[in-house]
């Protein structure tokens, strides 16, 4: 297998806005959706609009981090989501690093992407600045035992999601919700009933009072 096959985001660029990493304040990771772009999800940081706050989006290859849906089996949408999956952590490696703690690292998605934010902290457990799903959860099939190490620390969490919604099943955020309470996370949930499948005003004024807080 070719590396591209392989690892088909690990060659895709990460977009910066905002601070220097070595004069920020905060970092925030931002993960874009199914069909979006890095550039795309860099306008949440421009609505956030917070100058002490750096801003890494990275670009997944074909703008789709997996392939499927993240209810499907995880072996369907493989090679791609571990790449993706490494793609945050190489992120995340480059700003510590640059000497920020992960302490002052807030990590955010929208759908496709939340669903990676989700997954990404719960396999990798530790005290973040915080963690924002806008539209998202934890990846696998129902009826998967969400199992993980180690602990969230206290790490302030935010699932914000419309119902219905045509992706992504209130079940399911729910569910992730009650996961990341038990590996020790401090969680807010909100539902949205009708909302569209988009980011509220609301959930970006919960973004950005959580993102003050880092740091």
């Amino acid at each position: 297998m070719s590396p591209a096959i392989a690892d088909p985001h690990g060659t895709q660029p990460v977009r910066h806005l905002g601070a220097k990493l070595e004069d920020a304040r905060a970092v925030m990771v931002l993960l874009h959706g199914r069909g979006a772009t890095a550039a795309d999800i860099l306008g949440l940081a421009r609505e956030i609009g917070d100058p002490e706050v750096a801003y890494l989006a990275p670009d997944a290859e074909r703008h789709t981090w997996y392939p499927y849906s993240f209810l499907a089996p995880i072996e369907e949408n493989e090679p791609y989501l571990s790449s993706a999956l490494r793609k945050i952590a190489s992120v995340i490696e480059s700003v510590v690093a640059a000497g920020v703690s992960r302490e002052r690292i807030a990590i955010a998605g929208f759908s496709q992407g939340a669903c990676l934010t989700t997954e990404f902290v719960a396999r990798h457990a530790g005290r973040y600045g915080a963690v924002i799903a806008l539209t998202g959860g934890l990846i696998g099939p129902p009826g998967t035992k969400f199992e993980y190490a180690g602990s969230l620390e206290g790490t302030p969490a935010f699932f914000g999601s419309g119902d219905p919604d045509p992706h992504v099943p209130w079940a399911r955020v729910q569910e992730s919700a009650v996961v990341y309470e038990k590996l020790g996370a401090v969680v807010r949930v909100k539902r949205y009933p009708g909302m569209p499948h988009t980011v509220s005003r609301e959930e970006l004024e919960i973004t950005r009072e959580m993102l003050a807080e880092v740091g």
